[in-house]
């Protein structure tokens, strides 16, 4: 068997979180879905499930050792644990799977001391805290922060390594600093309840997307052709909604629920973080799962779909209007799904072509 093929389970698994995570926060909007159940557990689905299985699979690859494997396998087997509706063996399962994951984070910040390997083991003991919370709680809002944290500081980590080879710049570090300092402690107070947490957090965001716009890669990228503007387009893109969510928080807040709430976290979650698995997916499930995904324009259509989808649920957020806000969360869920399909199809198009391909140079060549 190849190693695609032995982690293709690992990918169904957070395929299947990420389908019922989808599918528990429509019903958590109002939208009639057969996922009442799971309205509960939406976040811990997509933060644990779906985006900690991904990047703890991706991260397992990138190691190379047996052992970390265990990372994604076990929030995986959490999500499952969720379904049945178990949540305390579904939270000590992905405890023990972020627990790993940081294990596989202080094993890269060993072989490589760096600013931006400090940063990925930072985001996931982020990751760890706020299972932990949530664990103990049983409450999902005061772990949101937390993994808000385990993602920007990760996506963050990674676009600082990209950075190296930009021209050098005396406030790129300084700056890096100052916004993963206030995003953490920002995260910080907000766990402890502090009054102005919110604004903190919200300054720790809105430094953060400054940063990745002025010192990414992207910037360059954007005036290439084909994958590497699709990447550009993505990043930069996704940078714009993360600020969003940094001003909704600094000017308004983050109470636990309601219209703003959902605004901020969607902002994050959905604008920022969906756009960097979009952009990504070209280059991730090629290497982790050895599966041809040939590039094309047509990656372009769930992007723009993502933001209208989610500048409609925003706007229905911040107006009050009920109804902008129902369908542009359903927009958001039905363009992820589309994206989903779309790389299916494209993978199975892209293994078509590949032995019609081959047949064709051996013809050439007899």
């Amino acid at each position: 068997m190849s190693a695609g093929a032995r982690r293709a389970p690992l990918f169904a698994l957070a395929a299947a979180a990420l389908l019922g995570g989808l599918a528990a926060g429509l019903a958590r909007l109002g939208w009639n879905f057969p996922a009442t159940s799971l309205i509960a557990v939406h976040g811990p689905l997509m933060v644990c499930g779906f985006f900690g299985t991904v990047i703890g699979l991706e991260r397992a690859v990138a190691i190379g050792r047996p052992w970390a494997f265990a990372a994604p396998l076990l929030t995986g087997l959490g999500a499952l644990a969720l379904f049945a509706g178990q949540p305390t063996l579904a939270g000590l399962a992905m405890l023990g799977g972020a627990i790993v994951f940081l294990a596989i984070g202080i094993v890269v910040v060993r072989r490589q001391p760096a600013l931006y390997t400090v940063t990925l083991g930072l985001g996931a003991l982020a990751w760890v805290v706020g299972v932990a919370v949530w664990l103990t709680g049983g409450e999902v809002s005061p772990a949101v922060a937390a993994w808000a944290c385990f993602l920007v500081l990760t996506i963050a980590g990674e676009r600082l390594e990209l950075s190296r080879f930009l021209p050098p710049s005396r406030w790129k570090v300084p700056g890096a600093v100052l916004a993963f300092s206030a995003t953490l402690a920002g995260a910080a107070l907000l766990a402890a309840g502090g009054d102005r947490a919110a604004g903190v957090f919200g300054f720790g965001l809105l430094a953060l997307a400054a940063w990745m716009f002025l010192h990414d890669v992207a910037r360059r990228a954007i005036r290439q052709p084909g994958l590497s503007r699709y990447m550009a387009t993505c990043l930069l893109s996704g940078y714009g909604w993360l600020a969003v969510a940094g001003l909704v928080c600094l000017l308004v807040g983050l109470p636990a629920g309601g219209p703003v709430y959902d605004a901020a976290l969607h902002s994050l979650f959905v604008g920022f973080v969906f756009a960097m698995v979009f952009g990504h997916a070209p280059i991730i499930l090629p290497s982790v799962l050895r599966v041809p995904l040939p590039f094309h324009r047509g990656f372009y259509l769930p992007l723009l779909a993502l933001h209208a989808s989610l500048t409609l649920r925003v706007a229905g957020d911040l107006a009050g209007f009920d109804q902008l806000r129902l369908w542009g969360g359903l927009l958001n869920a039905a363009t992820i799904v589309a994206f989903l399909l779309m790389t299916a199809v494209t993978v199975m198009i892209g293994r078509t072509a590949r032995p019609a391909t081959a047949a064709n140079a051996r013809n050439r060549g007899a």
